[in-house]
């Protein structure tokens, strides 16, 4: 489980993003020595700090500054676009289609021979107490764990379907468990919104829409007509290519229609006839839709995002439209059809705002027997002016019609007050209300009220009173302790943080709530016991290991010195850093946080540098593994926090580069605005360890390193969004002389794109190939955007080749130097191979349409590692590809 305040900037078009990135750990807490917290370098005393200076990034709508310098909302918005998509989108705007072309593209790739062997399909113990160190979170209460659920479907036979942020659909006919993935067929994977229909049948509308760093756009709308059988087909898809690169919030019903909010406004499809077009209803500028006259303006992505539709149980004709961005904008509001024609409604709700700097994100949830709506509202200006929480507050309209009156039941403080462990100023309940949002009401009782923010909160009497069912984590409340022996304390288990899916479904004759969040899916009885401070006593993780949904942005492997075989470590998306040793049947969890790179000794997979964010790295020498006993003796911690100076300036990227020299383990490079070098190998144990050995300059940061016998290549960007992109190549050594600049002019032969990943030959450090990201001019409208993927030089960097040949126009992630001299490329869609002697590609075996951030090989060379966003880690024998 994750800290807090992590993670996340916006959305340009690849990607939704939003703000609260996490901001660098002072040296001093950074040194894993600091106090009795069970945190370590994520202490809730962070928080705060981090949150003041987190909210710096979010650009609100220019009539909520009040010393707006420049008035250009769209260029401050974009400045501080999210890093992950920016890799994808920069230098210009992404047309749509251009993933289901590269999707397609890649299907008619020849393949491999060998197929991909799932290494991380196990359960994943976040409170695994083998790995109690100070930089864990394990004992906070999570328990089993998987990726991101962005969206939750239930019904009363049992099924349950889980729609995660980037690994596809998955059903279990057992209330939860034994799950199947039912949508690798499809060209999209991530998740936005997941509904039944009155006839029982599964809607799924593709693109996340919780506005993160690491979203992924959809390909529209698809059917299942029998959900509890078969799975989702590209031929399925209802309508036409209208909602093609879009994200999708939710799909609602009524009057014949599915309703679908968008990132591109609100439209609507017949649920009888699937074909035939979508009907845009309402999109509150138009003309920054694709094809409109202001398309290419760098703003245009924020311009018509839809968040919810509520439609009014008595008559279906009368629907209220929450539209807007996050950080506001001045179409932020509800809107209602008059005589024809979509009107901002602008007055007469009651408590629920009607102004566009209080109304941001909005979730809807009506009660079975239409007698009342409910509301959570995300203020623009609350996220940009209060350092505690951007939460408006949860309404209801008890006339059960959405257009209200509306009556404010909850806000942050009253929810923090019903035994939140969200108590400390700077991160209190709805800090992240753009982010974590789910509602849903009781079948059999309209005052029965489930509500997710950063926890979960259940009301039974309307919004009377409220109880914090489903607690941030366990730390800080009497009953939690760090023993071993127990999970966590006499606590009982929670939920992982950070909410975004739920549902209400029956399972043997006994309704349960299933809740979906950054750590998978849980379940407790909807009529669930409670201890004395309202925490429930009954959640249950159903993150088996049959869902493997985990979120890697890295892999390491190293011998397991201790039980013969190997190691296999991984940074993840809110989960931390996962550690599965030869012997084990569950895999643990031995850092906390986000994971962003890591290093592994392939002579000791126990030898580990774990980045956390910003280049915060911590470094272990025993698997960090630890029973605790550092909370009374600071002596008897095993990891070691030794972040080089860029992170307490916060100059380096949200996931930043780190590497190992080829040819001597000891010597690491590290990116921020500096390249950072240090030769002290897994025995550092400070910061002050490093040396800056080049100085990219102010407002650059290192996006890829690579070093092999001292010479280092080093990427930039910077800016690094499309208002300016710029970016380039650095050649040194790694004491520090004989670094240059290498010549790449932006009509070059490498294109002025984000430049992802270095891979040099092991046998000759001047051959070097570069992956570089986004997508080809044909999709992306920017300057010098060029074509090509991977790009091979013979002499050090000073000229290159493009070498893609028939690789599909995809963004590549990164490279890697086979030991038999082939090239294997990780891309959004997948994995590629050029074998040796070859001057084409072949796509490695079957996986989903799943992103794949880095590739690792075994210490002898003999598995290839795929660490995927969305789906785990995979393994496949390279003696297999030929």
């Amino acid at each position: 489980m994750s800290v807090p305040t992590r993670r996340r900037r916006w959305f340009t078009v690849c990607a939704l993003t939003a703000s609260a990135a996490l901001v660098a750990i002072p040296p001093s807490a950074a040194s894993g020595r600091g106090g009795a917290s069970p945190f370590g370098v994520r202490t809730l005393g962070q928080l705060a700090k981090e949150r003041e200076r987190s909210v710096g990034p979010v650009s609100p709508s220019p009539h909520l500054q009040a010393d707006d310098d420049d008035g250009n909302e769209a260029d401050e918005i974009a400045e501080g676009a999210d890093q992950y998509a920016e890799a994808r989108t920069s230098p210009g705007v992404v047309a749509p289609g251009a993933y289901g072309a590269a999707w397609r593209s890649l299907q008619r790739l020849p393949a491999t021979k060998g197929s991909w062997r799932n290494v991380t399909d196990l359960p994943y113990n976040s409170d695994d107490p083998r790995y109690r160190d100070i930089d864990s979170n394990s004992s906070g209460g999570s328990g089993d764990v998987t990726g991101r659920m962005a969206a939750i479907a239930a019904d009363d036979d049992g099924y349950v379907y889980a729609g995660s942020a980037g690994g596809g659909i998955w059903r279990s006919h057992r209330g939860g468990g034994h799950w199947q993935p039912i949508s690798d067929r499809l060209p999209a994977q991530s998740t936005g919104a997941l509904a039944l229909d009155g006839a029982g049948r599964l809607w799924l509308g593709t693109g996340e829409a919780t506005t993160n760093a690491d979203a992924y756009l959809g390909s529209g709308v698809y059917l299942l007509a029998h959900p509890h059988h078969g799975t989702f087909s590209p031929r399925r898809r209802v309508g036409g290519d209208e909602l093609d690169s879009t994200t999708i919030h939710e799909l609602r019903f009524g009057g014949g229609k599915v309703w679908a909010a968008t990132s591109e406004g609100v439209w609507s499809h017949s649920t009888k006839k699937l074909s035939g077009p979508w009907k845009l209803e309402f999109a509150p500028n138009p003309e920054f839709l694709p094809g409109g006259s202001e398309a290419d303006d760098p703003g245009a992505p924020y311009k018509n995002i839809a968040n919810d539709i509520a439609i009014d149980p008595k008559d279906p004709s009368k629907v209220v439209l929450a539209v807007g961005w996050r950080s506001g904008d001045d179409y932020n509001g509800f809107y209602t059809k008059t005589h024809g024609t979509w009107k901002r409604i602008a007055d007469g709700l009651g408590d629920l705002p009607a102004d566009a700097d209080n109304v941001g994100n909005v979730t809807f949830a009506r009660s079975a027997d239409g007698s009342r709506y409910y509301a959570i509202d995300q203020s623009p200006e609350q996220l940009n002016t209060n350092p505690d929480s951007g939460l408006e507050g949860i309404f209801v309209s008890r006339s059960g019609s959405p257009t209200g009156p509306w009556t404010k039941i909850a806000d942050y403080k009253g929810l923090a007050a019903d035994n939140s462990a969200l108590t400390s100023p700077g991160y209190m309940p709805g800090v992240q209300a753009w982010y974590n949002q789910f509602l849903t009401v009781d079948p059999s009782d309209p005052q029965h009220l489930y509500a997710g923010l950063e926890e979960v909160y259940e009301t039974k009497d309307g919004g009377g009173t409220w109880s914090t069912v489903g607690p941030y984590w366990n730390f800080g409340f009497s009953c939690w302790s760090i023993d071993p022996a127990k999970q966590s304390g006499d606590c009982h288990q929670t939920t992982h943080s950070d909410q975004h899916g739920v549902a209400i479904g029956r399972y043997h004759g006994r309704a349960y709530v299933y809740v979906g969040n950054d750590g998978g899916v849980y379940r407790r009885p909807v009529h669930g016991s409670q201890d004395a401070s309202g925490h429930a006593t009954d959640w249950t993780s159903l993150n088996d290991g049959t869902i493997d949904t985990l979120q890697y942005y890295s892999v390491g492997i190293g011998k397991d010195l201790d039980h013969g075989g190997l190691s296999v470590t991984g940074g993840l998306q809110d989960n931390g850093q996962s550690i599965l040793r030869s012997n084990d049947t569950v895999m643990g969890s031995n850092f906390g946080g986000d994971g962003g790179d890591t290093l592994t000794n392939p002579a000791n997979g126990c030898d580990i540098a774990q980045e956390y964010v910003y280049l915060a790295i911590q470094v272990t020498n025993n698997c960090a593994v630890n029973d605790g006993s550092w909370t009374t003796d600071a002596s008897k911690a095993t990891s070691y926090g030794v972040a080089p100076p860029d992170n307490a300036t916060s100059e380096a990227r949200f996931i930043a580069p780190l590497a190992a020299d080829l040819k001597n383990g000891s010597t690491w490079i590290a990116g921020g605005r500096h390249i950072w070098v240090q030769t002290h190998g897994y025995a550092i144990r400070s910061g002050s360890e490093w040396t800056s050995v080049h100085d990219f300059g102010a407002g650059r940061v290192a996006t890829a390193v690579a070093a092999s016998g001292g010479r280092i290549y080093a990427a930039w960007c910077g800016p690094c969004n499309n208002q300016g992109f710029a970016r380039g190549i650095a050649v040194g050594n790694a004491d520090g002389t004989g670094w240059h600049d290498i010549s790449l002019p932006v009509d070059g032969t490498v294109p002025n794109r984000y430049l992802s990943g270095f891979a040099v030959d092991p046998k000759n450090a001047d051959h070097v190939f570069l992956a570089v990201n986004g997508f080809s001019r044909h999709w992306t409208e920017g300057p010098g955007a060029g074509v090509g993927h991977v790009f091979e030089s013979g002499d050090g960097g000073t000229t290159w080749k493009d070498i893609s040949a028939n690789l599909p126009d995809v963004p590549t992630d990164s490279a890697l130097v086979t030991a038999n001299g082939g090239v294997a490329l990780a891309t959004d869609l997948g994995v590629v191979y050029r074998a040796p002697g070859r001057t084409t590609w072949q796509r490695v075996g079957s996986l989903p349409a799943v992103a794949v951030l880095q590739l690792k090989t075994s210490p002898d060379g003999g598995i290839l590692y795929a660490a995927t966003h969305g789906r785990g880690i995979y393994a496949v024998k390279l003696r297999a590809l030929g």
